[in-house]
């Protein structure tokens, strides 16, 4: 039977770092990534002599991008690794230092996230095998499809949408790493310029550039380093699948039920006991459909749960605290990174005006292209 991170070595997140996501501009990706690699070392007290590992998740910059980053911090051998993973990019770099440090190939681990925005190549272009769609059914056409559908069955409307962009807009008016940091109203939702379908250009996350940075460690380099154990937030669970054969309903949502079940399974957790939960919001009716896959509300009941503010700071459970993908921003490369660093926060009681009060659970979630996920559980330092 195949070990679990609860057979293993516990994992600690020990420092956090982020650049500011934002629009284009002529930052090199160096700064980006350096400015939250940076803030993560000093965040945990960590000299990079220490780090034994890096695995820095990242889309549109190319081969070899870990070097020409590194080498400012000081050249000491470290193990370097570039993750390319879609969307779930940088939550697989996260995933791989996480399971460097329970196996114990290393005592501190870092796992950067870094891009910048540029033409995008699929793989999948590349096979010699025409899509079936000749190439109109984009992601924007997918989930708007999918969202019409949605509300369709379930007599909703397009205000149930409008929701959850207003929801995660307002959060990221108070984060100062986030892209888009304006509140917004139902009405200004849905009177946004129409993407597809029934979703407004409010509803869609924006792709920027930016950088996030997370240091795990064990519990032998926590005491050698002098770290703070109050401040150490352990990795319960990493979980990753891929898709199978479904029925008719959205892939990304029963490949996200699977994994998160496995995920909340290995940490010997459920649904119901999550504090804080970061998940891949691209365009609005995904929060809809994974709060249901997942389990953290029934089946068609997401709308109203979001309604009554379940899903707020300070509600039942927190949903994209940080402003999400709508609204904190999908750089792809470091979304995945930065989820770990908001849920950190959370869970050590640091994250300010968007604190959920005596968070003590939190779960990651990334769908990328493939389709794959990564779900990941952490708890609060004991």
């Amino acid at each position: 039977m195949a070990m679990t991170l609860s057979d293993l070595r516990p994992v600690y997140v020990v420092g956090i770092g982020l650049h500011r996501y934002q629009r284009p501009t002529e930052t090199s990706f160096v700064d980006l990534g350096l400015t939250a690699i940076r803030a993560a070392l000093d965040d945990g007290g960590i000299p990079w002599s220490s780090v034994e590992t890096a695995y820095t998740g990242s889309t549109r910059l190319g081969m070899a991008v870990s070097r020409p980053l590194l080498r400012h911090l000081g050249v000491t051998g470290i193990a370097m690794t570039q993750v390319e993973n879609a969307s779930a990019s940088g939550s697989s770099a996260f995933r791989l230092a996480v399971r460097d440090i329970a196996a114990g190939f290393a005592d501190v681990a870092i796992a950067i996230g870094v891009d910048k925005a540029a033409p995008g190549l699929r793989a999948e272009s590349m096979t010699g095998i025409s899509p079936h769609d000749e190439g109109l059914t984009t992601p924007p056409v997918q989930f708007a499809l999918l969202a019409e559908e949605y509300l369709r069955s379930r007599g909703g409307g397009p205000e149930d949408l409008a929701r959850v962009a207003v929801k995660n807009h307002n959060n990221a008016a108070d984060n100062p790493f986030a892209h888009r940091q304006q509140r917004r109203t139902i009405e200004e939702v849905l009177a946004d310029r129409p993407i597809a379908g029934v979703l407004t250009r409010l509803e869609c996350c924006p792709v920027g550039e930016g950088g996030a940075a997370v240091v795990v460690a064990s519990e032998q380099a926590i005491a050698a380093l002098g770290i703070d154990p109050a401040r150490a937030v352990r990795v319960l669970s990493s979980a990753q699948q891929s898709e199978q054969l479904y029925g008719t309903r959205s892939y990304d949502a029963e490949l996200t039920g699977a994994t998160t079940q496995q995920a909340l399974s290995e940490a010997g957790v459920a649904a119901s006991d999550l504090d804080v939960i970061e998940l891949h919001d691209a365009f609005a009716i995904e929060e809809l459909q994974y709060l249901e896959t997942m389990g953290v509300c029934a089946e068609g009941a997401a709308p109203s749960c979001l309604r009554d503010g379940e899903f707020n700071i300070g509600g039942r459970v927190a949903v994209s605290p940080s402003g999400g993908l709508l609204a904190m921003g999908h750089p792809i490369g470091p979304t995945g990174v930065g989820q770990i660093v908001e849920i950190t926060q959370q869970l050590r009681g640091e994250a300010g005006i968007r604190q959920q009060p005596d968070a003590r659970l939190g779960l990651a979630h990334l769908v990328g292209l493939g389709a794959v996920c990564v779900v990941h559980v952490l708890a609060a330092p004991a």
